[in-house]
């Protein structure tokens, strides 16, 4: 019996997990980044976690903050409010890492002012693009009014200006 019993908590906690990471495939993850509301896909999201320690890297653009060693790999930190032409964030408080290109071999970290939760592609109405940098998907808007952009990291990790960090 208690066999039995073992089998059928693990089936159920089995579908349990596999309904909840549907879910989890189809929502978004918001963030602040300088004045701008941003989501991303949550498959494309990585990991969120607090700044640990930057290593600098001398000889970089000014939003290119440094290395930072997240669980043995480094990962090239980018500003990405600095990227945006908006004032530098402070990584302390709020702010947070994206873990942005890991799916996609590349092991970059976006800095963000904060992380704003999970959101529903229901919450969320399309909004013209008008004059959007390219890694923006689309623009919407939340059922409050409130502009968001979406992130394409694949496009964003393809930007010849995203990847030279380098001074010339």
């Amino acid at each position: 019996m208690a066999r039995s019993s073992l089998r059928e908590f693990q089936e159920r906690l089995a579908r349990r997990l596999a309904e909840a990471s549907g879910a989890e495939r189809r929502g978004l993850l918001g963030f602040q980044c300088g004045g701008d509301n941003w989501v991303i896909e949550l498959t494309e999201a990585g990991e969120i976690l607090p700044p640990p320690p930057l290593s600098t890297v001398p000889l970089t653009r000014p939003w290119f903050r440094g290395l930072a060693n997240v669980r043995g790999s480094l990962y090239g930190v980018v500003d990405f409010a600095a990227f945006n032409g908006q004032p530098p964030i402070t990584a302390a408080g709020r702010a947070r890492l994206l873990l942005i290109g890991a799916r996609h071999g590349i092991h970059s970290a976006l800095l963000v002012s904060s992380s704003s939760g999970l959101r529903s592609h229901e919450d969320f109405e399309p909004a013209p693009a008008d004059g959007a940098p390219p890694w923006v998907a689309r623009r919407l808007r939340d059922m409050q009014g409130r502009e968001w952009l979406q992130l394409d990291p694949a496009r964003l990790l393809a930007q010849p200006a995203f990847l030279d960090a380098g001074l010339e």
